[in-house]
């Protein structure tokens, strides 16, 4: 009997370390007040637009967003003209032609965003080792959603001095482990901004953050919309279904 409770014994206790050691490096993250929280949040065309400024000269030239169209940034309030004239700049293989040969052409609308790396091995090559993560539903794939992201871009900084950093890695009191392959993505003023803000690390994190909450669910708006058309359905109805019960049942004592 003993051999057998001594390995679960052995394994509680080991998860209940590995639990307490987790809790121990648990950081709060960066809240911020995000337009598109609540059941009556929208996302800020302005700043989506402006974080996608952010991820097309900075973080694209590492990660993918491979889950979106071009087309899809109408969403933001890019204009047809606009869309058009940003996937123009971008070349995707095509084919095979009448000779049965693939050829590269302008990329349209309707193409997916292209990829920076061909394939993975390509990546981690340029990467020394690492492999940047798809950016489409980073947003909803971490804890913290568009906090996280936001928290992450401001989390780097000088190790602790009990923390010893793996060669290559760089220390993020955010990111799990502390230990992060990616160098600082941004810095102040690193890019001008279209609209003329001014391009502050705070601001180029709380930009990018909301297009990439946005690329991951980007039809947020028009499910809040039908949730609260659903519920004043359901209300209404339930008030006639109760005056209608009234009347049936005025004439019964």
């Amino acid at each position: 009997m003993r051999r057998l409770f001594a390995p679960l014994v052995a394994v509680l206790l080991a998860s209940g370390l590995t639990a307490a050691a987790q809790a121990a490096e648990h950081v709060e993250l960066m809240k911020q007040a995000w337009s598109f929280g609540g059941v009556f949040g929208t996302f800020d065309r302005a700043a989506a637009q402006r974080g996608f400024q952010v991820y097309k000269e900075v973080c694209s030239t590492c990660h993918a967003l491979s889950l979106l169209s071009y087309r899809n940034l109408e969403g933001i309030g890019f204009s047809e003209d606009e869309v058009k004239a940003i996937a123009a700049e971008y070349k995707v293989q095509d084919g095979p032609n009448d000779q049965g040969e693939m050829f590269e052409r302008p990329a349209r609308p309707s193409d997916h965003f292209v990829k920076p790396f061909p394939n993975e091995k390509a990546a981690r090559a340029s990467n020394n080792g690492a492999y940047p993560p798809d950016l489409s539903l980073m947003a909803k794939a971490r804890e913290g959603g568009a906090n996280y992201i936001y928290s992450l871009i401001n989390g780097y900084g000088d190790a602790p001095a009990d923390v010893k950093l793996m060669q290559g890695m760089n220390y993020n009191k955010f990111f799990p482990g502390h230990q992060i392959a990616m160098p600082p993505p941004l810095q102040p003023n690193q890019l001008q901004y279209a609209d003329g803000t001014q391009a502050t690390l705070a601001q180029e994190a709380h930009d990018v953050a909301t297009f990439l909450a946005w690329a991951a669910e980007p039809e947020m708006e028009a499910r809040k919309e039908t949730g609260v058309k659903t519920i004043l359905f359901l209300l209404v109805l339930t008030v006639l279904l109760y005056a209608v019960k009234r009347k049936v049942w005025a004439a019964v004592h």
